[in-house]
């Protein structure tokens, strides 16, 4: 059995998953890891708490018993709507029956970074029916004081993660994709929650009074100005970012190929030529002129709400979607990891890795290499599985529990 064990505050002793051989000194850097997580009326859990160590965290159990939920809290502990993306009504423990046990939900953690503690609880009190829904709002404390943003968050912690559904991501449509590379953004530049809000809010609103067939200038020039401003600037920290991931993904790591990216899209291309104070004034000139095609249509047709994010794998040039399955799979592993190692040299921590259902559509040689390349970053990484044999290699080097029906047992 390979075995990690501690040699002084943050360097560890592994050995080599596949041989057993000679025993490497890896120095772990700075590491941002949750001690203890407490959840309240959180889906299936009414009221559970987890007290763990820095090491990588799997959690194992039947369909069902709660172990996607648990990413779900965790995600939570950054900006953003979390791994699933819903409603925060819908979050909120429910009875068997599917009625509704309770009013409010909250996640709290004792998170760690080098030798800094920090205390986070998030949570949101639901209207007490359909008519109070637009009251749900959730709130966000940092060391027991209450913030105006749940952006605040992103100063002090940064999770990645990958869920089956994503398994799909180089198929579907693009906005999953940009969400998929903000999300990566995110952890490596807080401030673009910023512009990409403003924007979203700015595109709904404008959407809005199109389908409403409300062309007066007087709000449209407002809006198409917001829209403008924000949409250039997260174009151009999404330019930007990817550039720099490039050049980590560009190499590949362990069993998991190498990968180009770009974003694609009218205004990137605007960007390629022309400076950012130019291509805002173009992209404010194009809302201005298809406004009447675009109320026909009830949307926006031009902006970076319509670029993609482009993949093509390192070593055959093929675009990702005609990938195989286990290739599609590997490319995305890739990229989240390089993320999570550029941001480490960036930030000077390692973030959060949420890790669902991780090791489906991947073979023995990726399994071992995914573990160890895992282990070689030094994040702490919460896996979840359905079989507990998949990860008896690792032994002592992660903390291994089982979920049924919302209660942990340490194995």
């Amino acid at each position: 059995m390979n075995e990690i064990s501690s040699s002084g505050a943050g360097v560890f002793f592994r050995e080599d998953l596949t041989t057993g051989e000679v025993p490497v000194v890896t120095a772990i850097p700075h590491q941002l890891a949750v001690s203890r997580l407490t959840l309240t009326d959180f889906r299936c859990y009414r009221q559970q708490r987890l007290e763990v160590d820095v090491r990588p965290v799997v959690l194992t159990g039947p369909n069902g018993a709660g172990k996607t939920n648990l990413l779900e809290a965790l995600s939570f502990l950054v900006p953003g709507r979390g791994l699933r993306r819903a409603k925060l009504s819908e979050i909120t423990r429910r009875a068997a029956d599917g009625v509704v046990a309770a009013r409010q939900w909250a996640v709290a953690a004792k998170l760690s970074v080098g030798d800094n503690e920090i205390d986070i609880g998030t949570g949101c009190e639901i209207g007490a029916n359909d008519n109070d829904r637009g009251r749900d709002k959730r709130v966000t404390k940092i060391d027991g004081t209450v913030v105006k943003s749940q952006a605040e968050l992103g100063r002090y912690t940064s999770a990645q993660w990958l869920t089956p559904q994503m398994d799909r991501l180089f198929l579907e449509g693009a906005s999953g994709r940009r969400r998929f590379v903000d999300q990566l953004i995110y952890g490596l530049d807080p401030e673009h929650a910023g512009p990409v809000a403003a924007y979203d809010h700015s595109l709904r609103s404008r959407n809005k009074l199109l389908r409403e067939g409300n062309l007066e200038p007087q709000w449209l020039d407002s809006i198409e100005e917001s829209m403008a401003r924000h949409g250039i600037a997260l174009v151009v920290r999404r330019l930007e970012v990817v550039a720099r991931l490039q050049a980590v993904c560009r190499a590949g790591k362990g069993a998991f190929p190498g990968s180009e990216i770009a974003m694609a899209g009218q205004v990137e291309d605007w960007l390629a030529s022309e400076p950012a104070l130019t291509v805002e004034d173009r992209f404010r000139d194009a809302l201005l002129t298809s406004r009447p095609s675009d109320a026909v249509i009830g949307s926006t047709s031009v902006g970076p709400h319509r670029s993609d994010f482009a993949v093509r794998h390192g070593d055959t040039g093929m675009a990702a979607d005609i990938c195989s399955t286990g290739e599609q799979k590997a490319l995305l592993i890739g990229i989240v990891l390089a993320a999570a190692r550029l941001q480490t040299e960036e930030r000077g921590y390692t973030p959060l890795l949420l890790l669902d259902e991780i090791t489906a559509h991947l073979d023995k040689a990726r399994r071992v290499s995914l573990f160890e390349l895992i282990l070689d970053l030094g994040a702490q990484a919460w896996i979840t599985g359905t079989e507990d044999e998949i990860f008896a290699p690792l032994g002592e080097q992660v903390q291994h529990f089982a979920i049924n029906q919302g209660e942990f047992e340490k194995l």
